[in-house]
C-alpha cells in the first residue's frame, strides 16, 4: 500500500506566491513549513493571515525583485505554472488568446526563471484550441526556463534536461512524449487554424524580469 507523503515525512520549506486556501490547508497539515504570501486569493487565505504566524506577508519587492538578493523567487526548488499556450520550444504565452487579443497580465509567470524545476500545467487543447503549438502568438515566459511540460494524456521534458529524461525511465505509469508529439497530437484533434492577420502598429510591449523586452505584441486586423 503506498504510504502518504505525511506518513513518508515528506515537507516544503516554504510555499510562495499568490496563495489560496488549498496553500493554507497544506500549511495546517503540516505539509509545509511557511507560507510567503504576497496575495490572497481568496477568503481561507485573507482569514489565515489573521491567525497563523507561520503565513508571513511579503512585499513584491522580497517576492521576486531581480535587484533584490534576498527576492524568494530565487529560492524556488519547484513551481508548477499554467500556460494559455506553449509551442515546440517550450515557450509560454498567458497573456494573449488564440484570436490575438491581450487577455491578462504577465503577473509572477516569469518569475520561476532560478527554480531547480519549472513545470507547466495544462490542457492538450481547450475546447477547439490547442494548447501545445508549433509557434505562441507572445512569448511570455522564454522556454529555456521551461523544464517539463504536464498534460492530461502525458508529459514533455525539455532536452536539455536530459536528467529529468533519464530519471523519468524509472517511474512507470507516466507517459512521456517529445512536445512535438504532443503539439501534433493536439493538431490532429482540432487541426490547424487560419493565421492571425496583424496590422503594423505596436499595441504593447513584453518585458522580461530583468527588464529586456522579449517580444511585442501587434494589433489585430478586423
Amino acid at each position: 500500500m503506498e504510504r502518504t507523503r505525511l506518513q513518508l515525512n515528506i515537507k516544503a520549506s516554504f510555499a510562495l506566491g499568490g496563495i489560496t486556501k488549498p496553500t493554507v490547508d497544506l500549511l495546517k497539515e503540516g505539509l509545509v513549513n511557511k507560507v510567503m504570501d504576497v496575495q490572497d486569493f481568496d477568503k481561507g487565505a485573507a482569514d489565515s493571515m489573521h491567525t497563523n504566524p507561520n503565513q508571513q506577508e511579503i512585499d513584491a519587492s522580497w517576492y521576486a525583485d531581480p535587484d533584490n538578493k534576498g527576492a524568494m523567487v530565487d529560492q524556488l526548488d519547484v513551481v508548477i505554472l499554467s500556460a494559455l499556450e506553449i509551442d515546440t520550444k517550450f515557450n509560454v504565452n498567458v497573456m494573449t488568446g488564440s484570436d490575438g487579443v491581450i487577455r491578462g497580465a504577465v503577473g509572477g509567470h516569469q518569475d520561476a526563471a532560478t527554480a531547480k524545476l519549472t513545470i507547466i500545467s495544462a490542457p492538450l487543447v481547450r475546447g477547439r484550441i490547442a494548447t501545445v503549438v508549433p509557434d505562441v502568438a507572445t512569448v511570455v515566459t522564454p522556454g529555456d526556463s521551461v523544464d517539463v511540460l504536464v498534460t492530461e494524456v502525458g508529459i514533455a521534458i525539455n532536452p536539455k534536461r536530459q536528467d529529468l529524461i533519464d530519471a523519468m525511465k524509472k517511474v512507470p505509469g507516466v507517459p512521456v512524449y517529445t512536445i512535438e508529439e504532443l503539439q501534433q497530437r493536439a493538431e490532429k484533434i482540432v487541426g490547424v487554424p487560419k493565421p492571425l492577420e496583424y496590422t503594423d502598429q505596436t499595441v504593447a510591449l513584453v518585458e522580461y524580469r530583468d527588464g529586456t523586452l522579449i517580444d511585442a505584441i501587434k494589433g489585430v486586423k478586423d
